[in-house]
């Protein structure tokens, strides 16, 4: 059987299609299992009474295909909070998230005054090239209004085939007329990786979510950085994993690996032992044994919680900041055809130790709070994984009492502000010291 799996948190558009294998042999029916199949077909077939009942006196005529979709949504929903049923639209989605690239044109945009506001343009992207700048205001696409959209509709209009064109009114601060910028889409990648040299001596990379480039572009940060900065001078690398929801195994596995020479990265354990799986590193370590902190907080989440755990246990990175999520399973996603596909929860992961972070969220060796403004006082935290309704409890006690929900999520706009980098750093360059730093590799998990 082969199986791509991934790992999402809520709100997190990810995922990857499955393969279900079925295995043949005899089969033995028990009384038992006649009996528990009966009552099965009683439960559908009061499933179709209460269809056709809806159907012939509702007191409006219903949709069919939206009752059939909505009780789908519901028999999932009942499962647990990541488990959910996508239109062909959403599944569409997902898997444009997954690749990390489309058709568009490279702006980054947000909803402002019901018009679409440019945040950013992306740099060598059709957008920048035709002088979109931070700031405008899209009013019309093609000759058709923002207005009256919202901004997922006004984004799917700008997306498009590669090589057609689009003409956007753009009003501008400054300018006497709107102005009409024509431009022809491209192939746009999402960057999940961005990094820079911190005072010619720290390296420091920041990774948003885990798609198919996510590890490629972590490669190419590190190899510019090791270019950039003398061996000799390289005091180590501070990777930013906060507020990252998650995304593929696959990219979490492979971002452990460049930081590791050997040793299991995470396993995955479903309903049946058959299904379990480990997966090891290679060797070959990207950053040449150079310390690493890892910087994590209420808003580190599923994919990002493998990477911080398995560097943990290993001993190879020193985590700080403040409890991630908690979110510990695993997601398959399960094509249907024109139908879109289901989400269901197959499996929970486990640390290199064997830990389960289901609903507790790993602790960070160094916990470092923000100081929050006044105005977010008391809203910047997550709530975590256990206070999700229907959330899997953790397999090591089951008991709600030792779950941990609630974290601080908040990242300071400005770096100078971020108590926990700033740390970080100090670390690195040894102005400052704690016995969590570096680890102990003696006490890693044996390999």
């Amino acid at each position: 059987m082969m199986r791509k799996v991934s790992l999402l948190v809520v709100g997190a558009m990810m995922g990857a299609g499955a393969v279900v294998g079925i295995g043949q042999g005899r089969s033995f029916i028990t009384g038992n299992a006649v009996a528990a199949a009966a009552d099965t077909y009683r439960q559908l077939n009061l499933f179709g009474d209460v269809f056709e009942r809806i159907r012939a006196d509702y007191v409006e005529k219903p949709d069919d295909g939206k009752l059939v979709e909505s009780a789908i949504n519901g028999m999932l929903a009942s499962l647990d909070p990541h488990s959910s049923y996508m239109s062909p639209k959403s599944f569409k989605d997902m898997q444009v998230q997954t690749r990390g690239e489309f058709g568009g044109l490279g702006i980054e945009v947000t909803m402002e005054d019901n018009l679409v506001k440019v945040v950013t343009p992306i740099d060598d992207t059709p957008a920048a090239r035709a002088g979109v700048r931070a700031g405008d205001f899209i009013t019309h696409l093609d000759g058709e209004p923002v207005l009256g959209l919202n901004l997922n509709q006004a984004v799917d209009k700008m997306r498009g085939p590669v090589n057609s064109p689009i003409t956007l009114k753009i009003k501008r601060e400054g300018a006497a007329e709107p102005l009409e910028i024509k431009i022809v889409r491209d192939i746009i990648r999402i960057r999940s990786v961005r990094s820079r040299e911190e005072g010619g001596d720290v390296g420091y990379v920041r990774i948003t979510q885990f798609n198919e480039q996510t590890f490629d572009g972590l490669r190419d940060a590190l190899d510019k950085i090791n270019k950039d900065i003398p061996a000799d001078k390289l005091k180590g690398w501070v990777l930013d994993l906060r507020n990252n929801p998650g995304g593929l195994l696959d990219q979490a596995i492979s971002v452990s690996d460049a930081f590791l020479e050997r040793g299991e990265i995470v396993s995955t354990r479903g309903r049946n032992a058959e299904e379990s799986q480990r997966y090891n590193a290679r060797p070959g370590d990207l950053t040449k044994g150079k310390p690493v902190i890892i910087l994590i907080n209420g808003g580190s989440a599923s994919a990002s919680e493998i990477v911080a755990g398995a560097l943990q246990d290993h001993k190879r990175a020193t985590l700080v900041g403040t409890r991630s999520f908690g979110k510990g399973s695993v997601q398959t996603i399960i094509p249907l055809g024109q139908n879109g596909a289901i989400r269901l929860t197959t499996a929970r992961y486990y640390t290199p130790s064997g830990r389960s972070i289901q609903a507790k969220g790993i602790e960070p060796d160094i916990e470092i709070l923000q100081d929050t403004p006044e105005d977010l006082k008391g809203k910047d935290d997550t709530k975590g994984e256990a206070s999700l309704k229907g959330h899997l409890k953790n397999p090591a006690d089951g008991k709600e009492a030792d779950e941990k929900t609630g974290s601080q999520a908040y990242v300071p706009p400005n770096a100078k502000d971020d108590k926990a980098l700033n740390h970080a750093f100090e670390l690195l360059r040894g102005a400052k010291t704690d016995a969590a730093f570096p680890p102990n590799p003696k006490a890693a998990v044996p390999n």
